[in-house]
């Protein structure tokens, strides 16, 4: 079982060395089984049995597997003479409607299915009675319409997933050879490669060209380090020709991880923050729109960022950091131990608590590891957005470096557009806070939803794909879990 306290304290830490653990929530209920319906034995319309036959026969447009969801022997059933073979066929029919539209409207996993740090999860969803009242009422077409997510990340993610696999089944790419690396101006045969392998997939390079790494080759070799998170340097080195040599496949196993879990979303509110941990990158959205976007730095590989859904109820001023036990243990005490200094130059303090316990607290000041604003909202693990005097981070393509909470680039910035419009606060007062130097704590009249995404593939306001690399392996375990389950199934 994995840890949940992150970066919060909410236990106490014992000066000598202990260890704890904490119990994981209950799954979510799982989605009733559909239960057997009088209007089984009714013959169905002709045309709602295409419409849902041609939905299944088509449900890989939504990223979902057809052979998992259409039962062996259906089309020789549905075509049978015999009107008992062609009932039994529709029934078997509606069964596998009914499992696709549980599907692309919340996923494919079940319950017990999620990873305990994969907190965004689906709404239960019983399909059947929306079947039955769409037959009765002669509106299955836009039933069947209405069940995939109408986010237009979800639909932007289905026409890139329908444009990538057109490009596969034309061959996909070849990978660039290895080689030393190539900088702007140079002459090289791997050049050629290069301007081939970007025009697949940005229609204003052309495909064809001398061997001349020319200024346009390099402004659109930058283009693509942006959209795949590497230092935009218009030069073809490994980290780049290792992204560019991606095969297809992968790809597209990405966009497919990514539309899944859009089915696990609710409908997203026009104000609301966003986190991209694979992205490292933090937007305040309003009315639909990004008002600021910066840099972040989410959870290390072996401290994850989880996923989430909550609310920012309140800004801290000035905040002390409670170091977290796990924390105190592995890091801050062994330093203690072999520099009886350490606590004191680094302005950590011993509490004592009311239980007899002791807990290790950084004051906060210019060495609070929390800076000078922290964000807090309610989550089972203990995680939060703040501030951070290590702004050196911000500079590297990488900055997944924390214990599992966010660092932000812009947090003064941030917490000014939240204190907008509550009484007494302007940008000019919290600065005025902060400089004051004492802890603060401001309850938001206006809570904002927050949102903690791990979007490794998703579509850019450009229309191009964006993909980041699959850090934490949720990608991967999440394709894994899906064909276990289908595997399980069938």
């Amino acid at each position: 079982m994995k840890s949940r306290v992150v970066c919060s304290a909410g236990l106490a830490v014992l000066l000598a060395m202990g260890s704890w653990s904490v119990d994981a929530r209950p799954a979510a209920s799982p989605s009733p089984s559909p239960s057997p319906s009088k209007s089984d034995a009714a013959p169905l319309r002709a045309r709602d049995v295409a419409l849902m036959r041609e939905t299944l026969a088509g449900a890989s447009a939504q990223g979902l597997d057809p052979k998992a969801l259409i039962p062996p022997g259906l089309d020789r059933l549905l075509d049978a003479k015999d009107s008992g073979q062609r009932l039994r066929g529709e029934r078997l029919l509606k069964s596998a409607v009914l499992r696709y539209a549980r599907q692309v409207h919340a996923g494919r996993l079940a319950a017990s299915d999620f990873d305990e740090e994969w907190d965004l999860r689906p709404q239960p969803f019983d399909p059947r009675p929306g079947l039955e009242a769409a037959l009765a009422q002669d509106t299955v077409a836009q039933w069947l319409a209405d069940l995939p997510p109408k986010q237009a990340g979800y639909q932007a993610l289905v026409k890139q997933l329908a444009a990538y696999r057109a490009l596969a089944d034309n061959g996909g790419w070849k990978p660039i050879p290895g080689g030393r690396k190539l900088t702007a101006g140079e002459q090289d045969a791997r050049v050629v490669a290069l301007r081939q392998r970007l025009a697949l997939e940005d229609a204003s390079v052309a495909p064809s060209g001398d061997d001349l790494f020319d200024p346009s080759l390099t402004e659109a070799l930058k283009a693509y380090q942006r959209r795949h998170g590497l230092t935009d340097d218009g030069q073809l080195g490994p980290a780049t020709l290792a992204a560019l040599n991606v095969p297809i496949a992968r790809r597209i196993a990405q966009i497919t991880a990514n539309l899944e879990r859009w089915r696990w979303l609710p409908d997203l509110p026009a104000d609301r923050v966003d986190v991209n941990i694979a992205g490292a990158m933090t937007t305040l959205v309003r009315d639909g729109k990004v008002a600021l976007a910066m840099r972040a730095a989410p959870g290390r590989k072996t401290d994850h960022t989880p996923m989430l859904a909550s609310v920012i109820t309140a800004i801290v001023v000035n905040p002390p950091w409670n170091i977290p036990d796990s924390i105190a243990e592995k890091e801050i005490l062994p330093k203690a131990a072999a520099d009886p200094g350490y606590l004191e130059s680094e302005d950590i303090q011993v509490i004592d608590l009311p239980d007899g316990r002791r807990r290790l607290q950084q004051r906060a000041g210019p060495k609070s590891s929390l800076g000078q604003v922290k964000f807090e909202f309610d989550n089972p693990f203990g995680v939060y957005l703040h501030d951070t005097p290590a702004k050196v981070a911000f500079d590297h393509e990488t900055r997944m470096v924390s214990h599992g909470c966010v660092r932000l680039e812009k947090p003064k910035e941030l917490a000014a557009q939240l204190l907008q419009g509550e009484d007494n606060w302007s940008a000019q007062a919290l600065d005025m806070a902060i400089g004051a130097g004492e802890t603060r704590r401001v309850s938001l009249d206006r809570p904002m939803p927050v949102f903690l995404f791990y979007w490794t593939a998703y579509v850019g306001p450009d229309g191009r794909m964006i993909f980041y690399p699959d850090a934490y392996g949720w990608d991967q375990e999440l394709l894994d879990k899906i064909g276990a389950s289908a595997g399980a199934k069938a």
